[in-house]
């Protein structure tokens, strides 16, 4: 059996060996490199949001049905990120990082160009790739960097990206596929990649593999209480709110009854407050776990369920929406802290754990979305989120205190 822990032990020795008092000019600039990246990835995989509609209509599809977009996205991830660290084996790490952002570059061409579903689904199947790819490498990559004392900041910088990208992307995504269409605003995702791409290449050291993993290590890790219940805490509550966030731009037309640049706004709206939520997400988690996990799913659940209750009154629309991206802001920090709480000792291998379940939560949450806003009309997907972040305070109680 390969000792995952002890091997990342030892890589982090030799980070610790070689760190600097202080970031250079040169760490920044790598660092910056890796949140552009983040930024890049994040903003292609958030874009459907804002791009449902007109895509849906000129590719002659129902909304449900090119809301699975991100289901492709997802799936291809959720087995990239069981399978990236293995496959990659000895390969230098820069060289990964550059060839996974190639690789976003092109899928978001395609997509761009795409004359049928299919093949957007296949460009939408490339980003997965790359997503999981990046994300399961990007821990250590930025503790190789800023050394391991330092990894959590370095992290903060690089998740900025991801803050930014939430708040970006779907009000962008909305504007620019009005005024120019969605296939610019697709390949304004190209040039974000192509931009990371080349900041990546001028600032990135060489970084060869210093560890090996294997698929056995990872799968055991789920034989213990703590992590089945992180896992599950991630697929009920980020199923919950995809099945609701991919067709949030049909609910805000057909029951607030908005035109574009107000939906543009409500969205801007929904990605500031996950900023805030990010911060408080994070000094609740630090506090208590448990009551973290249980105020982010219980703002979520009602949220969600005051919008299908009252979201034709435009102020209540803006003011719930909000909540709801709080809500969503505190998640990516909280449902991961959970998770590692259950494997402190092998947190490399529960981190690829990490981005399965978010992965496969958001592939399920997509299609049945896309099965309720068809069968059951725009206020639909919103019940579902509310009913799923409800069952996950359920799931909070089950948990030990801190």
């Amino acid at each position: 059996m390969t000792d995952t822990t002890s091997q990342f032990d030892s890589a982090l020795i030799d980070i610790d060996a070689a760190e600097p008092a202080a970031w250079s000019a040169t760490t920044w600039f790598a660092v910056l490199s890796m949140a552009a990246t983040s930024f890049a990835l994040v903003s292609a995989e958030f874009l459907p949001a804002g791009l449902l509609t007109p895509m849906a209509s000129d590719l002659g599809i129902s909304e449900g049905t090119a809301g699975q977009v991100v289901t492709a996205t997802a799936s291809v991830g959720a087995v990239t990120a069981l399978l990236s660290n293995v496959l990659i084996g000895r390969l230098n790490r820069k060289t990964v990082l550059v060839s996974l952002s190639a690789l976003a570059i092109g899928s978001n061409i395609l997509a761009a160009l795409a004359t049928d579903f299919w093949i957007l689904l296949l460009g939408r199947a490339g980003l997965g790739i790359a997503l999981s790819g990046f994300w399961a490498l990007s821990v250590a990559v930025v503790a190789r960097l800023v050394g391991a004392n330092a990894t959590g900041r370095g992290m903060a910088v690089v998740t900025l990206g991801v803050s930014l990208a939430t708040i970006a992307a779907p009000s962008m995504g909305a504007l620019i596929s009005d005024l120019l269409g969605w296939r610019s605003a697709m390949a304004m995702t190209a040039a974000l990649a192509a931009l990371a791409m080349l900041l990546q290449v001028l600032s990135l050291p060489t970084l060869p593999a210093n560890t090996s993993n294997s698929v056995a290590d990872v799968f055991r890790l789920t034989r213990r209480r703590g992590v089945q219940l992180g896992m599950l805490a991630i697929l009920l509550l980020m199923t919950g709110h995809f099945a609701g966030s991919v067709y949030v731009r049909p609910f805000l037309e057909q029951v607030t009854l908005l035109e574009t640049w107000p939906i543009a706004l409500a969205l801007l709206g929904f990605g500031i407050a996950s900023v805030i939520g990010n911060i408080a997400g994070g000094r609740m988690a630090d506090a208590d776990i448990r009551v973290a996990l249980m105020v982010t799913a219980a703002l979520m659940a009602f949220a969600t369920h005051a919008l299908v209750l009252w979201g034709a009154h435009i102020v209540v629309a803006f003011g719930f929406a909000m909540l709801w991206g709080f809500a969503f802001g505190m998640a990516p920090v909280v449902l991961p802290t959970n998770l590692s709480r259950g494997a402190p000792d092998a947190l490399e291998a529960v981190g690829s754990l990490m981005v399965v379940s978010f992965q496969v939560a958001i592939s399920i949450g997509a299609v049945f979305g896309g099965y309720v806003v068809d069968n059951y009309g725009a206020t639909g997907p919103l019940t579902l989120t509310s009913v799923l972040a409800a069952s996950t305070v359920a799931l909070a109680l089950l948990q030990p205190r801190d």
